[in-house]
């Protein structure tokens, strides 16, 4: 985490070492050191613990190895704080928290496994064997949320950024347009800080132009921004009071930070005030009103808390026109490391918020807490997860109102600066489905079997009541847009225009074929697929065997499964109109089996109009008696057995049916909207 914003989150925590072992008095540059440390000039504090080695002994050399790899972490130079650990280890420096803060370093550095091992070394050397656990725990942790990212993508908003230090951003006005935010960059106001050896933060303002660019930041008026540091600036949804931490400077004492308040005097800003409940001896930083102005979060790391920086509240009292005590914000959320950088949901029911103790990726994490029907944060926290968070110091995240999109602070490598602002968005799931429709081919010789078939239509009907329906191309192809949440059934309609290479006249016969997608429960984008295979329509298309009782057009039981097959076909094809035909073989007078052959195909007809309720006008009755068959006599005469006689007779007994148009209209069915998808044309695509 930078340093200056370290200083706003009170993130200091002084370590107090002994030199009861060291057999000789620290030099002067030691001296000089260890005071800019502790004064949290750790830029200067860095350049005499380089001068303090010369001249040390082997006892003092680990020491100060250490606290420069101490000081180099505070200013983010994770790099040289490895370089400087290892070889404070390497001069035998005794203090398990040496490995601690390498374990720190290379967990930051994404140097997972590397981390893990240090974190064994500083429990193994007699460190806290808790936190060490925590540490390793959440090494295992990070590994999994970088390889199994969420779906929010990020970008450098580099119209934004500058090479310093850029940080902080929060909206100030109602429509979302502009943002203020805190910086380091050139043109800031003020000298150099001790801490970090770069300028001081000021408060920047920028807004977002017809084309939707953001113009080049400007200072706020020096009522805001003047020659101290000025951090994370929170403006009210009126507009008509900005909160902000201030690091007043007193020459010789260490700076406290704390919140200020200044409100709207025309198109500027008044004099800033200190909020009351500030004082001397506690740093307060990180302001952030709820949207209805009643409520202040903050960090502090004043007494009563879990032992870090936490997360308070305070109300304001309208009656009184005065704020009220400070609360926690509970256990949920504040631990004994740091949380800081508090910011809210514009319905007050969401916390975020930045720790280095709950398990994350590495540095400071965003992390999200939900308010309870009580209205406090006692549920679980959940880490936000890669990309928001990195192994780096993520902090500070705004949604833009109520959209899935907004801002947040990372010095993550790939930006423009130090600390930069990052945008981030949810897009929108985008789930669709396709497939094909394929030629079942000729049932008895397998022509066109495979072949695409145009002009087919796939309806998609789905859980949400909406109807929609695709026309396949040449390709037989045919694509939806699905919607989030939905399941969708999806079958085939054909008609005498479905065609394919093979069979471009007659049209195909769909099937009770029913696929399904569903998007309920997927959380990432995706293509769904299913292939269809419709049937051609070719002349006397044989049905399964129907047997009538000896001499008489009465169905027998068994027959009635058997045209259970055409009144599938019928009812997945629901514009058809059918003739039925009977055949008989030549056995018997011609006359008589004329009209057996009609009665039967009537029988069949009857059973489908009366038990199966198909309309009367979609089945024609025929009855052909012995005029068309398909065995002749001369090859049942030259068959060897009466069996094998038998059965070529019975080849000719048989019923067939065919599809006569695709005209029949149900005047009963309900008119539903339907959405049609129809392909484009070689003209269109040009």
């Amino acid at each position: 985490m930078k340093t200056l914003i370290k200083q706003f989150s009170i993130a200091f925590l002084s370590l107090i070492l002994s030199f009861s072992g060291f057999s000789q008095k620290k030099n002067k540059n030691l001296i000089k050191a260890d005071e800019a440390f502790e004064n949290h000039e750790y830029f200067s504090a860095i350049t005499l613990y380089k001068q303090a080695l010369s001249g040390s002994t082997d006892e003092t050399k680990g020491y100060i190895f250490y606290r420069a790899g101490e000081a180099s972490q505070e200013i983010n130079d994770y790099k040289e704080a490895e370089s400087y650990f290892q070889k404070a280890i390497k001069a035998n420096y005794t203090e398990p928290l040496v490995y601690l803060k390498l374990a720190e370093v290379l967990k930051i550095e994404s140097k997972y496994d590397e981390s893990i091992i240090e974190y064994k070394n500083y429990k193994t050397k007699g460190g806290e064997a808790k936190k060490a656990d925590r540490g390793i725990s959440s090494c295992q942790l990070a590994k999994k949320y970088s390889e199994n990212p969420t779906r929010y993508q990020i970008e450098n908003m580099t119209l934004i950024n500058s090479k310093g230090r850029d940080y902080c951003a929060s909206f100030s006005d109602k429509n979302n347009k502009t943002i203020v935010f805190s910086s380091n960059r050139e043109g800031s106001l003020g000298d150099i800080d001790v801490s970090t050896g770069k300028n001081k933060s000021d408060i920047y303002e920028t807004k977002v132009d017809k084309n939707l660019k953001w113009s080049t930041p400007v200072l706020l008026p020096p009522a805001i921004s003047t020659e101290v540091n000025e951090g994370q600036p929170w403006v009210s949804k009126k507009g008509d009071m900005i909160f902000f931490t201030r690091c007043p400077e007193s020459k010789g004492k260490k700076s406290k930070c704390g919140l200020y308040m200044a409100k709207k005097q025309g198109s500027t800003w008044g004099v800033a005030e200190l909020l009351p409940f500030n004082n001397d001896t506690v740093q307060f930083g990180h302001p952030c009103l709820s949207s209805d102005g009643k409520i202040l979060y903050l960090s502090s790391r004043k007494a009563g808390g879990f032992g870090g920086a936490d997360i308070w509240s305070c109300t304001f009292d309208v009656k009184k026109a005065e704020w009220g005590q400070l609360k926690n914000a509970g256990s949920e959320v504040n631990t004994s490391g740091d949380e800081v950088f508090p910011t809210l949901s514009d319905d007050g029911k969401h916390l975020y918020f930045s720790s280095n103790y709950h398990p994350g990726l590495g540095g400071l994490d965003i992390f999200e807490a939900e308010a309870g029907t009580d209205g406090r944060f006692s549920k679980h926290v959940e880490n936000m997860k890669a990309p928001i968070n990195s192994a780096f110091d993520d902090f500070s995240l705004i949604f833009e109102g109520k959209k899935q999109k907004g801002f947040f602070t990372s010095n993550r490598e790939g930006g423009k600066g130090d600390d930069d602002i990052w945008g981030f968005n949810l897009p929108a799931l985008v789930f669709s489905g396709k497939g094909n429709v394929f030629c079942e081919g000729d049932p008895k010789t397998g022509k066109g079997k495979n072949e695409p078939v145009e002009a087919v239509k796939v309806l998609i009907i789905g859980s949400d009541g909406t109807i929609s329906e695709s026309i396949t191309g040449k390709d037989g192809s045919y694509t939806f847009k699905l919607k989030e949440k939905t399941t969708y059934t999806v079958s085939t309609e054909t008609s005498k225009s479905s065609k394919s290479v093979s069979f471009a006249k007659d049209g195909f016969l769909a099937n009770k074929d029913h696929r399904f997608f569903q998007t309920v429960g997927e959380d990432h984008s995706k293509e769904f697929k299913a292939d269809f295979f419709v049937k051609p329509v070719v002349p006397d298309l044989r049905m399964p065997e129907i047997q009538y009782a000896l001499g008489s057009a009465e169905l027998l039981p068994e027959s009635k499964d058997s045209l259970n097959y055409l009144f599938n076909i019928l009812k997945d094809n629901p514009t058809i109109v059918c003739e039925l035909s009977a055949h008989t073989d030549n056995q018997g007078k011609a006359a008589s089996n004329f009209t057996l052959s009609e009665a039967r195909a009537q029988s069949c007809v009857d059973y489908l109009v009366i038990e199966k309720k198909i309309p009367a006008a979609r089945l024609v009755a025929k009855g052909f008696g012995q005029t068309k068959l398909i065995v002749s006599d001369e090859l049942i005469k030259a068959a060897k057995s009466k069996e094998e006689k038998d059965a070529l007779h019975q080849k000719n007994r048989r019923t067939e049916f065919k599809v006569l148009n695709f005209n029949y209209v149900d005047v009963n069915t309900p008119k539903t909207p339907v959405k049609t998808n129809k392909p484009k044309t070689e003209e269109e695509e040009e």
